[in-house]
């Protein structure tokens, strides 16, 4: 049954505080199921990251349910220019975010139901949560081949996946989340999750790859409000709590204190990009110059998003070294992004504005460049 989370639910159901705010005050004597009202990735994370750091999880465990707008998502220690097509999600607008947790990359759309498992730290188990995910379903079709793996995958018919796991483990609490595949564009996750940047080298956290496969390709009555229907009656009578899911939403301030705070830090081209390990890029591409091809190369080390060297080389014909020492001299410093790439060129059309020719090459060089970003 859903139930919108009120005030008057809020302060009936929710716990003590490990710091004071005015949201939540009461206890709750069991546990909670609760649902987000809203689509927005950034929001939704914003709720784990506040459950985890402000809520009393002592024998009051959590569960939450949530769904998103198309959004790709990456592993707090991952490399998006290695994990994701950038540049198709910025054509289709599709969001990225980076979590707090570790794992691999994944992608979000409404076909997809993300389950967050919150506990004290002591009783942390990934297994116990999935094989409760795995009973809920088989409640809905016994027949149903699912089982949970070594990696905490839940694998459909012994080699589809369906649900990948990851994990963030505080001093006092811990959370749990996984994805489950209901009805996902499963053509879109493919094209988005294939980065198509050659020579990038980086020692960040590399996704495992993996066939993947809806619950209702299997079996069409397995819907996502089915599923969730299931997994919380499940998960209440587990936790002998009411069988009851509360909408919340995350942008409430009255209900989670600082939290519109939070979202705001996750969608910062700091936290998203910024926090990529270093890592490095050697790449080349074609000109075409007076009938025939010209080699570029490029090499870039980038560190907080930033590019700390930069070295492009060309044949001095085409462009002259001074001209070369310009250009890499004026990306340094620089974040990794398009956009920047895009001011730097306006920048440098203005150190020689009668330069026709050059203004060419350099929007010719920086458009390469940017399609590597």
């Amino acid at each position: 049954m859903l139930i919108p989370f009120s005030m008057k639910n809020c302060f009936q159901l929710l716990c003590n505080l490990k710091v004071p705010a005015a949201g939540f005050k009461d206890t709750v004597k069991s546990g909670l199921i609760l649902q987000s009202v809203s689509n927005d990735v950034y929001q939704n994370l914003a709720v784990e990251d506040w459950i985890h750091d402000h809520m009393n999880l002592e024998a009051k465990p959590v569960l939450f349910f949530w769904r998103n707008s198309p959004s790709v998502v990456i592993g707090r220690h991952q490399n998006p220019w290695q994990e994701c097509n950038l540049n198709l999600m910025r054509e289709e607008g599709v969001k990225l975010a980076r979590r707090r947790s570790g794992g691999g990359t994944v992608y979000h759309d409404m076909g997809n139901i993300n389950l967050t498992f919150f506990t004290t730290k002591r009783k942390y188990d990934r297994m116990e949560n999935l094989k409760l995910v795995v009973k809920a379903l088989k409640a809905v079709q016994p027949q149903l081949d699912v089982r949970a793996t070594k990696r905490f995958d839940l694998l459909l018919d012994g080699q589809f996946k369906i649900s990948g796991t990851a994990s963030k483990i505080g001093q006092t609490a811990a959370y749990h989340h996984c994805t489950l595949l209901c009805s996902t564009d499963g053509t879109f996750l493919s094209s988005l999750l294939k980065s198509p940047y050659q020579g990038v080298r980086s020692t960040a956290t590399a996704s495992t790859p993996a066939l993947v496969k809806n619950l209702m390709e299997k079996d069409p009555t397995l819907t996502c409000e089915v599923v969730i229907n299931a997994v919380a009656t499940e998960y209440a009578t587990s936790h002998q709590i009411d069988n009851h899911i509360h909408l919340i939403n995350p942008t409430d301030e009255t209900l989670f204190p600082g939290i519109n705070s939070i979202a705001k830090e996750l969608q910062t081209w700091e936290w998203i990009y910024g926090k990529t390990p270093k890592f490095s890029v050697n790449t080349s591409f074609n000109v075409l110059y007076e009938h025939s091809h010209l080699e570029i190369k490029v090499f870039l080390d980038i560190k907080n998003g930033r590019i700390e060297i930069c070295n492009i080389e060309a044949p001095d014909h085409w462009l002259p070294l001074e001209i070369r020492d310009k250009l890499n001299s004026g990306f340094i410093g620089s974040k990794f992004c398009p956009v920047e790439t895009t001011m730097l060129t306006s920048i440098l059309h203005r150190t020689c504005p009668e330069d026709d020719e050059l203004h060419s090459k350099w929007n010719m060089l920086c458009e390469k460049i940017k399609g590597i970003m």
